[in-house]
């Protein structure tokens, strides 16, 4: 009679916890020069926002505070545009405009385009077809186009520039998310939760949403810089925040009449536009690598 030799189970790694996760998060986050470049960024950027009245020596409207056209000089650090104004003061108060923009309307079209995302790859069926193929109906034009459009109708205005590159980003925080859904709904644990009857406000809200938060996340973070962008475009078009409003594009749209004589009306905006835009890149780089489990592994 043979004796069985039972083979031993090899013991299995505990989860991480919810700490352990957040530190190997941080680690290969700082881990990414670009990362800390961009967040140092971003972090003087809404330093400079949060406190602009102390900042800026002069307020953002204030006129003739200096000459006409002034150059750059000890008591005008950025020089003074065709109505006197500081334009030093104007680029530290416009910081608040930009960030307002930015996050306002990413928070627009990451909320509309998830929703959509979430309803569409979850239901499936003939609601998945009419949501998607208006999807790809969005698709189909370019986002300044959309945006464009949308001020044509509504006005323009800093709400409505908000609401329009708003609405023109929404297809991609739809696809991003549609595609999550699809590969969640095949995994294990999702059709444990359906074997057991949970309800769809809980397969959705508690078991997918919080599984594709991370593509979405980084999607965001790269949107801002889009969003800021779009709405500085569309002031260069003179269909954004009206004058005297100091938001970066207006300043740089009025400058373009002055450039041969006065061009640092124009370069010191788009230089503040490069950085938060260069900010928000190279954050949302970094932030894709850290939510990345195989960078963490």
């Amino acid at each position: 009679m043979t004796q069985q030799v039972s083979t031993p189970i090899p013991p299995v790694a505990p989860l991480p916890t919810k700490s352990q996760e957040l530190q190997q998060f941080l680690r290969v986050l700082l881990r990414s020069p670009g990362a800390k470049i961009g967040a140092l960024i971003l972090v003087v950027l809404i330093l400079v926002a949060l406190f602009a009245p102390a900042i800026a020596p002069y307020g953002p409207s204030e006129m003739g505070v200096g000459g006409n056209l002034q150059s750059p000089s000890a008591e005008h650090w950025f020089g003074t545009d065709e109505f006197g104004r500081d334009l030093f003061s104007r680029i530290v108060h416009g910081s608040r405009l930009t960030l307002m923009i930015g996050f306002i309307a990413v928070g627009i079209s990451m909320t509309a385009g998830t929703l959509i995302g979430l309803v569409a790859g979850y239901a499936g069926g003939w609601l998945e077809t009419i949501l998607m193929r208006a999807i790809d109906v969005l698709f189909s034009f370019t986002e300044i186009l959309i945006a464009l459009a949308t001020v044509a109708v509504l006005g323009p205005s800093l709400t409505n520039a908000m609401i329009a590159v708003g609405i023109s980003s929404i297809p991609f925080y739809a696809r991003v998310t549609y595609g999550a859904v699809l590969v969640e709904k095949n995994k294990e644990y999702f059709k444990a939760a359906q074997a057991v009857g949970a309800r769809h406000h809980r397969l959705l809200f508690r078991h997918i949403l919080p599984n594709i938060l991370s593509p979405i996340i980084v999607v965001a973070t790269v949107g801002v810089s889009i969003a800021i962008l779009s709405a500085s475009a569309l002031s260069f078009l003179g269909l954004g925040p009206q004058p005297p409003s100091p938001e970066w594009g207006a300043i740089l749209a009025a400058g373009r009449d002055f450039f041969r004589r006065a061009p640092w009306i124009t370069t010191f905006p788009g230089v503040a536009i490069a950085l938060a835009v260069l900010g928000f890149n190279l954050l949302g780089d970094g932030l894709r690598e850290a939510l990345d489990p195989q960078q963490r592994s």
